[in-house]
């Protein structure tokens, strides 16, 4: 049975994002905010928690998969960046943007793409998720609350504990959040495209 947090989105109450905290380290999969969605996560060591995920949201090989990140020098050490991704996404971040980079030898081989090789990296603008990576100290493995059969994500944390109360350790609640989908930034060979325009907003890349 899931556990069940309010959490403030504004004001985080720390004492209850270090219980969170606890849940991911013991390997746990908990539900929680970010700036487009609410999203599932947890600890990347965690084997049988990552397959727990992958489970529920009944993923694929060739998934894009996601590290949700505190800062820049976390992502270096999982994804491959020159100077003009480092700039870019300095410009950019924290904000609704998921950039595809080279995978570093610290990804696991299950969460990298299976022919390109590479990884997800995200640096959230929502202050609970921001507490949450910053008590945390590393990553950790994300995906959007989508279930199998619907077209977005769950927006009333009310409703994720109703359908995900048996298959994860945690839900937090910080209010509704409506879905919107993260602008895709991918750092192929020619340079820094996008592959999906969402939320966030790249004019330096002709996105509008």
């Amino acid at each position: 049975m899931a556990q069940f947090f309010s959490i403030h989105p504004e004001n985080p109450q720390l004492r209850l994002i270090q219980r969170a905290v606890d849940i991911i380290r013991s390997g746990g999969v908990i539900a929680y905010p970010t700036d487009s969605s609410y999203a599932i996560g947890c600890q990347l060591e965690s084997r049988s928690a990552l397959n727990r995920i992958c489970a529920i949201r009944q993923l694929r090989e060739k998934h894009n998969f996601t590290l949700m990140c505190k800062d820049l020098a976390q992502v270096a050490s999982f994804g491959k960046m020159d100077n003009d991704a480092f700039r870019l996404i300095k410009a950019l971040t924290p904000g609704p943007f998921t950039f595809v980079l080279k995978a570093t030898k610290e990804v696991p081989r299950q969460l990298q793409h299976v022919k390109r090789k590479t990884i997800g990296v995200r640096l959230p603008d929502h202050r609970v998720a921001d507490r949450l990576l910053n008590e945390f100290n590393e990553p950790i493995f994300s995906s959007t609350l989508i279930l199998p059969g619907d077209q977005t994500s769950i927006t009333d944390p009310q409703e994720i504990r109703e359908r995900l109360e048996k298959k994860v350790d945690l839900v937090i609640d910080s209010g509704i959040i409506e879905y919107a989908p993260t602008t895709i930034i991918a750092f192929l060979e020619g340079g820094a495209e996008i592959i999906r325009q969402g939320k966030g907003v790249a004019p330096m890349l002709g996105a509008s």
